[in-house]
């Protein structure tokens, strides 16, 4: 059987949306003939731990660890926080009127960790694994990012081993989210757009999670880009919970970021409880992940906060679960520069709920092409009011009904075991 080193810096029992991808794909790689070889950190700053997915680690695999040293700890004494809290993406705080050290703390993380603060593992990773790579066999290395220090390893590597290298962008690099909050120098920024270019230049292959994030690439370095969604995992959607919700519940799973605050959605809504009694006896606002100030804020301004729960992590099958008793599952994208590109791993997840969808976000971008794609939801401008409200009438006029009239085609294209057939078959013509 060949075999892949897939460098990863999310592994369970690490939680969220980061390490799904590579968890899945090594989980069905051995039934197309390849065994996952996985390295990652020994001690790494998890956003969050979901022991649950370890449930998904194939039997007998081998998983290499080395300690990792971040400025995590120093940070967090620095900006006066527990020794215990999470930290978001990019040292970025996500609070109401960020203090000095939190903003000094941002313009450090910035100009001194490049590409991230993980890069400390970089020079230590590749010594570890070229020893490795002396003493076993490896047809194929791996890189997946963020965080980018990850394919930096894999380049190093390259140089020392001349093994076929694939490296997989699970989110841009220069063009992520939070990349102009980052207070960056004019030196550190020429820096980053350095790296992502020797990256995208050296890498023998390289993948994409959607039609966006390839035009994007290709702007800065024009060569070829397999597309490989996120997907979602059959053996995961086994149960299906009985509907007799007497609420029409809104849910959002995942993060809910300031850039994703859909201000004109909690308009629409408070505007429909004041018009309509039995819409506000109904309606049940639920949110399962963290929520920015700014989106609580909003709830308390259009006074929606008496119909909303919210709950910082569920284990995912708890969230499964979550998402095929909702009436309506909110898709709401970033409004950022790349907001068409975005594919967040949790869409292919609703549809595999087979609840409808309601997408807040452009009508051309990517999400917007697969919902039209698959008939599985409803998509509504960021701006456009008038046509969110038709949307949520109409989806409230069938909940009422109890019916459901989106039909989820071709949604086992998104399956994880065969978007690892798509996968594995990329691997073998690296072999060729």
């Amino acid at each position: 059987m060949k075999k892949a080193l897939i460098i990863t810096y999310y592994w369970p029992p690490s939680g969220g949306a980061g390490v799904q991808r590579w968890l899945k794909f090594a989980k069905y790689m051995r039934e197309f003939g390849w065994e996952p070889v996985i390295y990652t950190p020994e001690n790494p700053e998890f956003p969050a731990i979901d022991h649950s997915l370890e449930k998904d680690i194939p039997e007998g695999i081998t998983v290499l660890k080395t300690k990792i040293f971040e400025p995590y700890a120093a940070y967090k004494r620095f900006v006066g926080r527990k020794k215990n809290d999470s930290i978001k993406a990019g040292f970025l705080s996500e609070k109401n009127n960020s203090s000095l050290a939190e903003k000094i703390a941002v313009w450090i993380r910035g100009n001194f960790f490049i590409p991230d603060a993980r890069k400390f593992w970089i020079k230590p990773s590749i010594r570890f694994l070229t020893e490795y790579l002396k003493n076993n066999h490896i047809d194929v290395i791996i890189s997946t990012g963020p965080p980018h220090s990850m394919h930096l390893i894999a380049l190093g590597l390259k140089k020392a081993t001349a093994l076929p290298w694939l490296a997989d962008f699970r989110d841009p690099w220069t063009n992520i989210d939070f990349y102009q909050d980052l207070r960056l120098t004019r030196l550190a920024d020429r820096k980053h757009h350095q790296l992502e270019k020797k990256v995208l230049t050296k890498a023998d292959h390289i993948l994409v999670i959607s039609e966006g994030m390839k035009s994007l690439f290709r702007n800065i370095h024009n060569r070829h880009y397999d597309i490989i969604t996120n997907g979602y995992d059959d053996e995961d959607f086994t149960a299906k919970p009985s509907k007799t919700n007497s609420k029409f519940i809104l849910a959002h799973i995942g993060s809910l970021v300031k850039t994703r605050n859909p201000v004109n959605l909690w308009a629409v809504l408070q505007k429909m409880t004041l018009e309509n009694p039995q819409f506000a006896n109904s309606l049940n606002l639920k949110f399962i992940g963290s929520i920015d100030w700014t989106v609580k804020q909003s709830l308390i301004d259009f006074d929606l906060l008496k119909y909303t729960e919210i709950t910082d992590y569920l284990p995912h099958q708890e969230v499964i679960q979550e998402q095929a008793a909702s009436e309506v599952l909110l898709l709401l994208i970033n409004q950022t520069p790349n907001a068409k590109m975005i594919l967040t791993g949790k869409f292919f997840e609703y549809l595999a709920a087979r609840r409808p969808i309601l997408c807040i976000g452009p009508k051309n971008g990517d999400a917007a092409t697969i919902i039209q794609k698959t008939n599985s939801g409803l998509v509504a401008d960021f701006n456009n009011t008038e046509e969110l409200k038709k949307h949520i009438n109409m989806l409230y006029s069938d909940f009422r009904s109890h019916r459901n009239p989106f039909q989820y085609l071709s949604v086992e294209d998104y399956s994880r075991r065969n978007l690892t057939k798509q996968f594995t078959d990329i691997l073998e013509k690296m072999l060729c």
